[in-house]
């Protein structure tokens, strides 16, 4: 039988989604036809005129439940909720402050615990149920120089993904995707000019940084239907890892 993905009536939260992986993410769910729902801090000016846009500082607890309570309110539902929001710039693990290691803590894992909680409540009286989807990292599994706590806080997400997966089950499907590197706007701030990011490129084996329309390949596929059976999963997308540091120092 013919495999078709389509999200057409369907209503998808994005958050952090005006810019880089979560646009992205955004972008093929709007491409597969679902009504697009996305929430940042700052409001931009350059999104599609037919996506809703709500203004929210999730590092706030009820913020976030007011967000999602807000989507509800105006679409009827939420079938979908993908936990973007996140990031940290790079600092010393010895002498990190107190306050950075909270707001990373806040960002990259309270925030999707409190979003996931208050779109669960809605989803399990949905007779449809839902999809929350975890954007992680594969910080979380890896020693993370000059990002210890967001490493830490994204196995913290992966751990939450493996319980909330189980606790809300059948209803509500909970799944992460642990991304490798991946070219944004951001991307020389981390790999340095363009002849920097090709040689960081050239040390996974798919031999590039991963673009963001591919982590929303992977989304979309987790939150259809051919993803039926899967919930409680961490999907790692890193184009092949990279190899062993041995192999080089051998070579």
């Amino acid at each position: 039988m013919a495999i078709t993905i389509d999200y057409a009536g369907k209503v998808v939260l994005i958050t952090g989604a005006t810019k880089g992986v979560g646009r992205g993410i955004a972008g093929r769910f709007a491409d597969a036809g679902a009504n697009i729902v996305v929430c940042a801090r700052n409001p931009v000016d350059d999104l599609p005129a037919d996506w809703q846009f709500f203004s929210a500082d999730l590092r706030d607890g009820d913020a976030a439940f007011a967000l999602i309570d807000a989507v509800v309110a105006a679409n009827h539902t939420i079938d979908v909720l993908v936990n973007n929001a996140g990031g940290a710039p790079p600092v010393d693990t010895a002498t990190a402050s107190p306050r950075i290691t909270d707001r990373v803590f806040q960002l990259n894992l309270i925030a999707a615990i409190s979003c996931s909680q208050q779109a669960n409540r809605h989803m399990q009286q949905q007779p449809n149920g839902g999809v929350i989807i975890n954007i992680s990292s594969v910080c979380a599994a890896r020693p993370s120089p000059a990002a210890a706590a967001y490493g830490a806080a994204k196995a913290g997400l992966n751990n939450y993904t493996k319980t909330s997966g189980l606790e809300w089950a059948p209803k509500v499907r909970v799944n992460s995707v642990s991304a490798g590197m991946i070219r944004t706007e951001l991307a020389h701030l981390y790999y340095g000019d363009e002849a920097g990011i090709a040689r960081v490129g050239a040390t996974i084996p798919l031999g590039r940084l991963a673009s963001p329309s591919e982590i929303g390949d992977v989304c979309v596929y987790l939150a259809s239907p051919l993803a039926s059976y899967v919930t409680g999963a961490d999907l790692v997308v890193d184009g092949g890892g990279q190899a062993p540091a041995f192999l080089a120092a051998n070579t």
